[in-house]
């Protein structure tokens, strides 16, 4: 499961990522991180069995958590399969299925955002 891990340096004095895996025993896959000098953001893939016991560590530690189940939004009614996203995407999350409309691999997804950014007809929107 992805959950977004939100900080500031202000509530968070620990590498939490380190104390989380240390704490919990799970093992936790960063998928992406922006990290600032006053605040960060961490995509982090973790097994779904272990969520809860991460987002409650994650929390606990000072952080902000939010779960993504579906972290990239097609808009079926705008989307023209047109692939513009397929080329774009550095983790191959997008593809044509044998029909030739476009299909989406969310677990591949790292919210880099380029496919948005890449779509003509706005089809594609993150998560709210």
């Amino acid at each position: 499961m992805k959950l977004m891990v939100s900080f500031s340096r202000k509530k968070v004095s620990e590498p939490i990522i380190a104390r989380a895996v240390m704490d919990t025993g799970v093992l936790i896959n960063v998928e992406r991180a922006r990290i600032e000098p006053t605040e960060g953001d961490v995509l982090i893939d973790v097994p779904d069995e272990s969520a809860r016991t991460v987002c409650m560590k994650m929390r606990e530690l000072g952080a902000t958590v939010s779960v993504l189940r579906d972290a990239i939004i097609r808009d079926e009614d705008e989307c023209v399969d047109c692939g513009a996203c397929i080329s774009v995407c550095p983790q191959e999350a997008f593809s044509f299925d044998s029909d030739w409309k476009l299909s989406l691999d969310q677990p591949r997804c790292v919210l880099c955002g380029r496919c948005i950014q890449a779509c003509p007809h706005g089809a594609l929107s993150l998560q709210k």
